[in-house]
């Protein structure tokens, strides 16, 4: 691709300027992509250094250091209860004491079970008492592979506690020798409410990250691994197994049996819709949203609040209800049809919901009437904060409303709600409301659904990903492969304009 200087650019017609952006950002994404690997190669590799830096630092430490830090090593805590921190040194022990004390009792059986998450399952046993079969439980895949990874977490929390041990040692070691007091106790709560007050603070909030989204996240991943589904549930019926690569084969396998088609063009299909789907729903909704707000704000309206109130009204009316109620408008004898027909306008009943191109379209058009208002409240609080002499001066440079809107609006708009098109476009990408409340995916796609569960043609892979996970063929493991797929979708996608994003590349320019 051919580069211009700037003076070699502004010679360019208009749409030899568009499509030379648009070229440049098309090159872009995957020069963005492996700038990206790249970034991630070279934190790789700085993180192994790191490691092998510490591990070599805990080493000299071991043999330089005094009695005190030697015993520290197998009793946490020892050397700083010795050195006469003892709040500090009762904790590290604690600490200890409690990982001990749940790798005996409970965590060491959890870690036995994880490598087969289970080898009983459950068994139907006479009962010489009742005189009947009664079905005795075993072990529980799923608590198996819960507890197995919390275990996981738990003991690298240990080892890094352990380190902070070992860096304590060295530390006080070395402010001893410097003829330096060491903190005490009293000194040591202070500090968590002045100088390491916000340490204090985020200390409950990383734990609940950990637990309640990291944790989740890598059960997902290693759900995916496994064949947990409604036939091995883990306890009731069986117990549910790894299976390594086996699911990722099966999603981007393209053999397929009869009129069925494969599960790769399946997820393939529903991708693409889905990417199409939270292109039009973004950009309609913004561009739309935008030029009403700047409707409203025009000089010479009256009534401005009345119009705002108007569009706001279908953002307090909850979508569960609205929604439901204009499916049922546009069904075949919805009122919209009826009304058609009535005035002799249509001879048949349009197929809103029964003909995928127009389900697809009346869902991006529906999707319009409810996310304008939302971009009508944003981009008027915008508008408002665009200095008006810069109108004024272009006014006297004699360029009409669509030169102002193109070189002033657009570029400040864009400028301020860069990211929140980013995260507009990942959020509608998991729309999970309007189409399933509007079509519930539908209409079906009998190609497609013998692949995995029901397909719809309006089914994006949220949709998707719940008709998997419900009824009595649930496929949790398959579910699980699509949700880190849809992650490294958005991921990707989200990395890639994240670095392109005007607002993040060049701050000052409105500053």
């Amino acid at each position: 691709m051919k580069r211009y200087s700037d003076m070699e650019f502004l010679r360019l017609s208009k749409w030899q300027k568009f499509l030379y952006k648009l070229v440049s950002f098309l090159v872009g994404i995957p020069l963005g992509i492996g700038r990206f690997f790249k970034k991630i190669d070279i934190a790789v590799k700085n993180g192994v250094l790191r490691v092998v830096s510490e591990l070599k630092d805990v080493g000299v430490t071991f043999v330089h250091g005094d009695w005190k830090t030697k015993v520290s090593y197998v009793v946490m805590g020892f050397g700083n209860i010795a050195r006469g921190q003892v709040l500090r040194g009762l904790l590290f022990l604690l600490f200890e004491a409690v990982f001990i004390f749940y790798m005996v009792t409970t965590g060491g059986y959890w870690l036995s079970k994880l490598g087969t998450l289970g080898t009983q399952g459950p068994e139907s046993v006479y009962d010489p008492i009742y005189d009947t079969n009664t079905t005795v439980y075993h072990d529980n895949s799923f608590k198996i592979l819960l507890y197995g990874v919390l275990t996981i977490f738990f003991i690298v929390a240990f080892v890094y506690t352990w380190w902070v041990n070992v860096r304590q040692n060295k530390l006080a070691e070395q402010i001893i020798k410097s003829g330096k007091k060491l903190k005490s106790g009293k000194d040591d709560l202070k500090s968590l409410v002045d100088d390491q007050f916000h340490k204090t603070l985020l200390a409950l909030p990383m734990v609940g990250i950990l637990v309640f989204t990291v944790l989740p996240i890598v059960f997902m991943v290693l759900v995916a691994f496994t064949n947990y589904d409604g036939s091995h549930n883990g306890y009731s019926n069986a117990l549910f197994t790894w299976v390594g690569l086996k699911n990722f084969s099966t999603l981007f396998s393209w053999s397929s049996a009869g009129s069925t088609q494969s599960m790769s063009a399946t997820f393939g299909e529903i991708l693409v819709w889905t990417l199409m789907w939270a292109f039009f729903a973004t950009f309609t909704n913004y561009f739309l949203g935008m030029g009403v707000a700047m409707a409203i704000n025009k000089k010479g309206i009256r009534l401005k609040k009345m119009w705002r109130t108007i569009l706001v009204m279908t953002v307090a009316i909850p979508q569960f209800i609205s929604l439901l109620y204009v499916s049922k408008m546009f069904a075949a004898d919805g009122l919209i049809n009826q009304m058609l027909l009535g005035l002799g306008w249509i001879k048949q009943a349009l197929p809103f919901w029964t003909d995928p191109t127009w389900a697809r379209v009346t869902v991006i058009i529906i999707n319009i009437w409810i996310g304008i208002p939302y971009l009508m409240l944003i981009t008027t609080g915008i508008l408002m904060n665009i200095p008006a002499d810069l109108y004024e001066s272009a006014k006297i440079d004699g360029a009409n409303a669509w030169q102002q809107f193109h070189k002033i609006t657009l570029p400040y708009m864009l400028f301020i709600t860069g990211p929140y098109l980013l995260t507009s476009f990942t959020g509608n990408m998991n729309n999970f409301n309007v189409i399933y409340l509007l079509t519930g995916g539908g209409p079906t796609n009998a190609a497609a659904s013998g692949a995995a569960g029901t397909v719809g043609h309006t089914d994006l892979l949220i949709t998707w990903l719940f008709k998997i996970t419900t009824g009595s063929d649930s496929q949790y493991y398959l579910a699980a492969v699509v949700g880190i797929m849809v992650f490294v979708v958005v991921a990707i996608i989200s990395l890639v304009v994240y670095n392109v994003l005007p607002s993040i590349k060049n701050e000052e320019d409105y500053q």
